[in-house]
Parts: structure tokens; C-alpha cells; sequence
């Protein structure tokens, strides 16, 4: 007897189970996730040691040039002084007044910024350094160095900044995060994915990617800052320039750069 009833029950489930199946296949079915975006990618080097252990300091890997060539300061010229350290302003001067301005910014760069040792140094006086040449899109390694509580930053096209700075003792809370965002962003991401800072005193390794408005750096080979948009921080209602200068910054704080090297990028949107 109680074999038909089991039987029964069984295929009463398989007619509910059937019923299921065909409910469930009039639902909507979910679109498989969207791959993540592909990250820029470093231009075949290591982004742990940039160049093979022993690598003489100041020589540029395959593909890149050199913007310092370990013996002087050619190539880089001094930044202007206020206000014409904006480009804007910089842009509508005539051609006899920005000359003689620029003579003023050179005598005053080779006032404060040396060569020792195969080393970029910055007297903690002065005013910024600059690239003689302006630069759109670009890939580029740059070694850094701070003293304690020090402050500094790199500007691209003429834009601040890729800041660096003390984590330790800057008397800014914000550098706790460590080195390597967009600091003067408002609307954009500003402080860094992770710390990246080596000890104060010690080298530091930045690989800045830059294409269109968009900003990647590797901080010691770890990502800080992945392609967020730069602003314009002197026409906060326009795009951010096309071109411009690479700036090594400075806030009065003794300062050491070396191995600074760049590769120029075709412009975004073109091959």
C-alpha cells in the first residue's frame, strides 16, 4: 500500500518540479558582470626597480629619455614668480616681458637648485624647477627625497600637484595618507589608495602615467593614484591645458631628485 502512495508523491513532485523549472525560466535573466576596466600598463619595466640592480644612476631605460643628465641643469629652466607661475597669465604676456622675466627665474634657479654628486638639490630657498620643454601625454620615472616635515610635489602640464610629502610629521593630517594623490583636486579623488612612503631620508620612486586629463602613480611600485582626473587649478571652469611644464616643486624644504626620466605618449585619441 504504501508503495503507490510513494510512487504518487514522487510524481506529483516531479509535475510541481517541472512547474518550477517553467516559472523560474519566464524571469529575466541577470547580464554577466562587465569585465574591469584595463589599468595603463608600465612600458615593459619592472615597477619594483626601474632598472637592473647596478644600473648606473641617471641612465634612461630603452624608450625613455633622460630629463637630467646627472652633470647640470640643462634642459630646465626656473619658474617664474608670482603671479606668472600661472600659466594663464603666463600665456597673454608679451613676448619682451616674459623674457625678461624668464631671465629673472633663471639667475634665481641657479641661485638655489645644484648638482652634487650626480644629485638634483634644492637649498630649501627659491622658488620651483621646471622642464624647458612642455609635455601632453607622457609616462615618467622620477627618485625623490624629503627631509622631516618636508613638502614638496610634482606638477604636470604646469599643474599642481602629485604631492609628496612627510606621512610622519607634516603638520597637514592629511599626509598621514602618505605621498602620491592629486592634492589640489575638489571634485576628483585627492588622497593616495594605500602608503607607499619610504622612511624619511630615504630614496623614493614615483612612475607617473599621464594620458588626456587622467593621472596614474606608482609610489615604490604600488599603485596610489589609479587614472583619476586631474583639475585645472588655475581656470577651475576650463579643461586642463593640453600642454605644459614638468614642475619639481618645492615649499622651502631641502630637496633631492635624481634619475628622471620621460617618454613621451601619442596624444589621447590618436595612434
Amino acid at each position: 500500500m504504501r508503495i503507490p502512495s510513494l510512487l504518487a508523491a514522487g510524481a506529483m513532485a516531479l509535475v510541481i518540479g517541472a512547474g518550477s523549472s517553467a516559472f523560474s525560466a519566464d524571469k529575466p535573466v541577470k547580464p554577466p558582470p562587465k569585465p574591469p576596466a584595463a589599468r595603463p600598463t608600465y612600458s615593459g619595466l619592472n615597477p619594483k626597480t626601474i632598472q637592473p640592480a647596478g644600473t648606473q644612476d641617471n641612465t634612461p631605460p630603452a624608450g625613455f629619455t633622460a630629463m637630467f643628465n646627472g652633470k647640470d641643469l640643462a634642459g630646465w629652466k626656473g619658474l617664474l614668480k608670482p603671479p606668472l607661475d600661472n600659466p594663464a597669465k603666463r600665456a597673454v604676456m608679451t613676448p619682451e616681458a616674459r623674457a625678461a622675466a624668464e631671465e629673472e627665474a633663471n639667475a634665481n634657479m641657479r641661485d638655489h637648485w645644484k648638482v652634487v654628486d650626480g644629485v638634483i638639490v634644492y637649498d630649501g630657498k627659491g622658488r620651483s624647477l621646471c622642464s624647458a620643454k612642455d609635455y601632453g601625454d607622457f609616462e615618467m620615472w622620477v627618485d625623490w627625497k624629503i627631509e622631516a616635515k618636508g613638502d614638496s610635489g610634482i606638477y604636470v602640464r604646469g599643474t599642481p600637484q602629485i604631492q609628496i610629502w612627510d606621512p610622519g610629521k607634516s603638520p597637514f593630517a592629511r599626509a598621514a595618507q602618505g605621498s602620491g594623490a592629486l592634492y589640489n583636486n575638489q571634485t576628483n579623488p585627492n588622497d593616495p589608495l594605500i602608503l607607499a612612503d619610504n622612511p624619511v631620508g630615504q630614496w623614493n620612486t614615483f612612475f607617473i602615467r599621464m594620458v588626456g586629463d587622467k593621472v596614474t602613480v606608482y609610489l615604490n611600485g604600488k599603485l596610489v593614484t589609479d587614472n583619476v582626473t586631474l583639475e585645472n587649478y588655475w581656470e577651475k571652469d576650463k579643461p586642463l591645458y593640453a600642454t605644459g611644464s614638468i614642475e619639481l616643486q618645492n615649499h622651502h624644504d631641502q630637496l633631492w631628485f635624481k634619475n628622471v626620466y620621460v617618454k613621451e605618449l601619442p596624444a589621447a585619441g590618436t595612434k
